[in-house]
């Protein structure tokens, strides 16, 4: 009977020590981890390309969503197995190729281009993941969980809740008009690499404030600069890189 006793103790001191996740941990996780998430991405672009190349998700802010999605929604899945190394590594590599390939779907359905193609790499899925990415996943869940997200912790509590309380109502409106005008700016910019690629006569240009802010703030060169890697379909399908496209036309 003591035996059973000091079991049952045991097994309730470790759930209880299982951190509960809230909603405002998982916005301050999103904003952190995409910070992050554009350190690497940059970091590892230069490491395999030699070149160091604008890999932001958004158009103002040093921001690269897909990592902040991921890593918020990886904490909150993994969370129950916060004492289980095995488990965050495996279900954190399926986890993440699952958000990376839903996201992947959205974004193009949002902005009608591709922000990444693994079709180049083994094993991917309709070039929105592949089996490299996953295991990058499954070690980044493992790195994610054992070491940043406990300092990461660390560091939030410190912060005092007043102060916390206005940086997170400033961040939400920054980021909700950022978001929209990335949308906006990326619009501008595929229908106008299309219009160069189907030599489409667009005729004069129209001087209101609105044209004007389209063609001197969303400009050729600072939309290449900030998305390199965008991509469009033409009328058949076929995904192509509107870097191609404004080059052929010497348009930058």
């Amino acid at each position: 009977m003591e035996r059973k006793g000091k079991t049952k103790q045991s097994v309730s001191q470790n759930k209880g020590n299982i951190q509960k996740v809230n909603i405002r941990d998982m916005f301050w996780y999103f904003i952190i981890f995409s910070i992050i998430g554009l350190f690497i991405e940059t970091l590892f672009c230069y490491v395999t390309t030699g070149n160091i190349e604008s890999r932001k998700g958004l158009i103002w802010g040093p921001f690269c969503p897909i990592y902040g999605v991921g890593a918020s929604l990886i904490i909150l899945a993994l969370n129950k197995y916060q004492h289980n190394d095995f488990k965050i590594f495996f279900f954190g590599g399926i986890i993440g190729s699952i958000i990376e390939y839903v996201i992947s779907f959205l974004l193009e359905a949002m902005y009608g281009t591709r922000f990444w193609d693994y079709s180049h790499f083994p094993f991917d899925l309709n070039g929105r993941i592949c089996i490299t990415y996953t295991i990058y996943w499954a070690i980044l869940a493992l790195i994610l969980m054992k070491i940043i997200r406990p300092a990461t912790d660390h560091v939030l509590a410190k912060i005092p809740k007043k102060l916390k309380k206005i940086i997170e109502i400033v961040l939400v409106i920054f980021l909700s008009i950022d978001g929209i005008v990335t949308i906006w700016a990326t619009t501008v910019y595929k229908n106008r690499a299309l219009d160069i690629y189907y030599n489409r006569n667009t005729g004069e240009k129209n001087e209101n404030i609105i044209s004007q802010i389209e063609e001197n703030y969303f400009s050729n060169i600072r939309m290449y600069e900030t998305f390199p890697n965008l991509r469009v379909r033409d009328e058949n399908g076929k995904e192509l890189f509107i870097r191609d496209i404004l080059k052929e036309a010497g348009k930058i």
